[in-house]
């Protein structure tokens, strides 16, 4: 039995949100063929997810052996380490990914709970685990050209990997608020994508 951790990202109510269309089909379908598999959501809007405090930087660098699972801050770093598959559902906001995403994953980069310091470096402790990033763009970013201004999926990939997940898949509706677009083909097809990558996730 896996442990799926679904992480959501966006200031819309799941009615509203175009991301959560397609993260929700996901979660569904994969719900229905992994009826064994725990998913843990944990929606960081009503979870009510803050920028670190001031003066508890400390605490994320030398938690104490047995301490966090109860910890305000900690215990995000612990949830998100005992997790074999995440789930990561958000919007593209303004070339890159909602602050409210990057507040969380400032909890969960913990030295000693998702990775930590060797002689070598930094060497990530989350390995052979998988991730699927979901997300809604309303321009188009898959150009070369254009794909330099895109730092949502790229930074998830980067930090991710930093912890120690080299399998990560993207699924990407783009083009939603271009004038002309046909918006629930968009998003229909990557609901079919989605459905389709759930089977072997």
């Amino acid at each position: 039995m896996s442990k799926v951790l679904y992480i959501k990202a966006d200031a819309k109510t799941d009615n509203e949100s175009r991301t959560f269309q397609i993260s929700n089909s996901f979660i569904n379908s994969y719900k229905e063929l992994h009826p064994d598999d725990e998913i843990i959501t944990l929606d960081l809007y009503k979870e009510g997810i803050n920028f670190l405090p001031q003066g508890k930087l400390i605490e994320l660098h030398t938690p104490k052996p047995g301490e966090g699972k109860n910890h305000p801050i900690l215990k995000y770093a612990y949830q998100f380490a005992e997790a074999d598959k995440y789930v990561i559902a958000e919007p593209f906001w303004n070339l890159s990914i909602p602050a409210i995403l990057k507040a969380y994953i400032d909890y969960v980069c913990v030295s000693g709970i998702t990775f930590q310091y060797t002689a070598e470096g930094p060497v990530g402790l989350c390995t052979g685990k998988a991730a699927i990033n979901i997300t809604t763009r309303g321009g188009e970013y898959h150009s070369s050209s254009a794909s330099v201004y895109e730092m949502g999926d790229k930074y998830l990939r980067t930090i991710l990997g930093f912890l120690g997940i080299r399998d990560l898949m993207t699924i990407c509706a783009e083009g939603l608020d271009i004038i002309g677009n046909d918006v629930d083909a968009l998003v229909g097809n990557a609901i079919k994508s989605a459905k389709e990558i759930s089977k072997n996730f």
